[in-house]
């Protein structure tokens, strides 16, 4: 697909890191499927996946920790 940030560029299947961050937490998650433009580097996660790293987010949260490293699995 086209991406819609910088208008040139197209989108392949790829992984990528995503930072989370809420109040003293900050979750990284490697790995993460995505579609990553060619061009720029921007992504675009499916829905299952950002349900996924949101849930990721809320549990570290929950727990309290100030960093978490997770190496995302989507089944």
């Amino acid at each position: 697909m086209e991406c819609s940030i910088c208008k040139v560029g197209i989108t392949m299947p790829g992984h990528v890191t995503v930072t989370l961050e809420k109040g003293a937490t900050i979750v990284l998650l490697k790995q993460v499927p995505a579609e990553v433009c060619q061009n720029c580097g921007h992504y675009y996660l499916d829905s299952e996946t950002t349900a996924k790293v949101l849930q990721t987010g809320q549990e570290a949260v929950k727990k309290g920790a100030e960093l978490e490293v997770v190496n995302l699995k989507v089944a």
